[in-house]
């Protein structure tokens, strides 16, 4: 029997059990398919996959098996432009602004000079972060031109991606941020993530607990959706005590295991139900 949905994944997480335990009870064809043991023939008509649900971790891993499925015809959520767009801060960024979608400032410097001039013509504390990565990993608060010399110099003996110094503003603001879950148009539920450190992700340590959506949160995360042309993505959120609500990334597989544990959202079957109507 053809599949109606593929789960195309490099790491079984949490919320990879969960889309398959959801298929299960709702009677849906699922294959798992991991993308570590997959190989694509991009000449020939392309197995049917039904809709292929891209869950790969690895960035480069899921960026390249979605453009190989789209570049036979098989429908991926999320498609490529997006995995490309969210997958990069930068990039998102300069999208967000485009649509109208409040964020921290930020600045791009593409060396330890321009990096540390920038520094010091606009003043600390600054945060700075790879363009691609994920989980908090390598993001460093800098206080002041010593701790941003050190970082910095060691940023410019790796890989290349990190010599792109994206600098962003220390925001103000309560201790915590939101995850909103977007599915379609909608905020099918959102927690605050709340930490005793600046940084507030969930693998660092933070905790969860439900959050109210408010029009204005919604409208918000409706356009950073659009505007990486997503359909189910994680949309992160802080409360700035100077400019509201602004948005600091929005995420390409985003995971949802403390918004399912908080919420009682049955998220993975709401996933698999748009995923399905996509299909048609």
């Amino acid at each position: 029997m053809n599949p109606d949905v593929t789960i195309l994944y490099d790491t079984i997480r949490w919320e990879e059990k969960a889309l398959l335990e959801a298929g299960k009870k709702k009677n849906i064809n699922i294959q798992m398919v991991d993308c570590k043991k997959l190989a694509i023939d991009l000449e020939k008509k392309p197995e049917d996959y039904g809709i292929v649900i891209q869950r790969c971790v690895s960035y480069y891993r899921n960026l390249h098996s979605t453009a190989a499925l789209e570049g036979i015809g098989v429908k991926v959520i999320n498609c490529l432009n997006t995995g490309v767009f969210a997958g990069n801060k930068l990039f998102t960024h300069m999208l967000l602004k485009k649509f109208g979608v409040p964020t921290p400032d930020a600045t791009v410097a593409f060396s330890k000079e321009a990096a540390l001039q920038a520094l010091d013509s606009q003043g600390y504390p600054k945060v700075i972060k790879p363009t691609v990565g994920s989980w908090g990993r390598l993001i460093s608060k800098l206080n002041d031109r010593d701790a941003a010399e050190g970082i910095i110099e060691s940023r410019e003996n790796m890989y290349p991606i990190y010599q792109v110094h994206y600098l962003e503003e220390f925001v103000k603001r309560p201790p915590r941020d939101i995850r909103a879950i977007m599915i379609g148009d909608k905020i099918v539920a959102a927690i605050y993530r709340t930490s005793k450190h600046w940084k507030t992700n969930m693998a660092l340590g933070g905790t969860a607990e439900p959050c109210k959506v408010t029009q204005e949160m919604e409208e918000m995360c409706i356009k950073a959706k659009h505007a990486i042309q997503g359909d189910i993505v994680g949309v992160d959120l802080m409360e700035s005590d100077e400019k509201g609500l602004v948005v600091h990334e929005v995420n390409n597989t985003t995971e949802y295991k403390n918004t399912v544990r908080v919420c009682e959202v049955d998220i993975p079957s709401l996933m698999l139900d748009y995923a399905l109507k996509m299909e048609k």
